[in-house]
């Protein structure tokens, strides 16, 4: 059931309320904010009569959804006309800050058969977490509202996005991902300790880290895929890569083949901005069968290898592996498996590391018509 917006206010189990509550959509859940308590609204009164929601149920979450129900008197249904649910997000110092306005949710909804299936991307973020808590009404023949008490909060948590959300994003990425260049080398930057650190302590090898939470707010694979994240990106005019990095003076470099191959599946993870013209796509390379390739199998757009906008490997006459990626986007690599750095080459670069295009932990622009859809950012 969808939930259009409404302009009034009405009572709420923690706040106060001013504005009578009159003219309610009879067809659908409606928006508005709470500002008021029920001793201060002149339009609802108290009915004992009215039945309390119990057992409050949860399920069927999505990243702007969710089913709700409870168990009631059944000799009371004929008289209750209305609910009223109190949504609130629930306080956390990692919320998603660049979410709509955070206020206070108050949903109205004709009574109708339970469960019922509250859906509203505008006061819905994926992956946050919410408290719930419900009251029954009926409208009563001046257009006033007899109500029960509130029932107990519940908490419950917003999901991610499914890949039918990262299609949409997907979509938008082969946009603007522009003309394909030729490379030949995956890249990675770091300080020179991280790599002194995989020689001595990690059987010099590099392993994978859980991905941070840079990107869109609902993204899958934030703070739950394992994985090392690679470059391959290369200047138009030179075909090799940036001098620059903002990950440290150290690189380490790969024959694009050895990651990128036949055995490797190749996922669609993300597309982001941080308040700037250019857009970053976030890309997982998988061994088949590996751990990393059946945790993406679950979640992530699946691309084909040898034809696609962003990363492509194909076989020329002879068997050589041939590589391109995309011009207009930044390819940010994430490579699920250990690699050992005897594969490749560790070498200091001449640039310098600008810290200020950091992408860890970046947060993305929920304003970009470019990369965001309509669901939670």
């Amino acid at each position: 059931m969808e939930v259009p917006r409404l302009g009034h206010s009405i009572s709420s189990p923690t706040s106060p309320c001013e504005t009578m509550v009159k003219n309610l959509s009879l067809e659908a859940i409606q928006l508005c904010e709470r500002e008021g308590n029920k001793s201060q609204d002149s339009g609802i009164a108290e009915m004992e009569e009215l039945p309390v929601p119990q057992n409050i149920k949860i399920d069927n979450i999505t990243c702007d959804s969710f089913k709700i129900c409870w168990d009631m008197d059944p000799k009371s249904k004929e008289r209750i006309t209305h609910y009223f649910i109190d949504l609130n997000k629930k306080e956390n110092k990692n919320s998603n800050k660049f979410k709509h306005k955070d206020v206070p949710t108050k949903l109205v909804a004709k009574a109708v058969p339970l469960p019922m299936t509250v859906r509203g991307h505008w006061f819905l973020s994926p992956r946050t977490e919410y408290t719930v808590a419900v009251q029954t009404a009926s409208k009563q023949s001046d257009g006033d509202y007899a109500v029960s008490e509130w029932s107990e909060i519940i908490e419950f948590c917003t999901a991610d996005y499914s890949p039918v959300h990262l299609t949409q994003l997907l979509e938008k990425a082969e946009v603007i991902a522009g003309r394909m260049l030729k490379f030949s080398l995956f890249y990675r930057n770091q300080h020179k300790e991280y790599f002194d650190e995989a020689r001595l302590h990690q059987g010099n090898k590099m392993m994978p880290s859980v991905k941070d939470n840079s990107g869109s707010h609902g993204s899958p694979i934030s703070g739950k895929l394992e994985g090392i994240f690679f470059s391959c990106n290369t200047e138009f005019n030179t075909g090799k890569a940036p001098q620059d990095s903002p990950y440290g003076r150290y690189r380490f470099e790969v024959q694009a083949e050895i990651l990128f191959n036949q055995k490797t599946n190749l996922y669609f993870g993300d597309l982001y901005c941080m308040y700037t013209a250019y857009h970053y796509v976030i890309l997982v390379l998988a061994p088949s069968g590996s751990p990393g390739d059946e945790f993406c199998k679950q979640r992530l757009p699946q691309l084909n290898i040898a034809d696609n906008k962003f990363l492509t490997c194909t076989e020329e006459d002879g068997g050589r592996l041939v590589f391109h990626h995309a011009q207009d986007v930044i390819l940010e690599v994430i490579y699920t498996d250990p690699i050992d750095l005897s594969l490749g080459t560790v070498a200091e670069i001449s640039g310098h590391q600008l810290r200020s295009l950091s992408t860890v932990n970046a947060k993305k622009d929920p304003s970009c018509k470019i990369c965001n859809i309509s669901v939670g950012r």
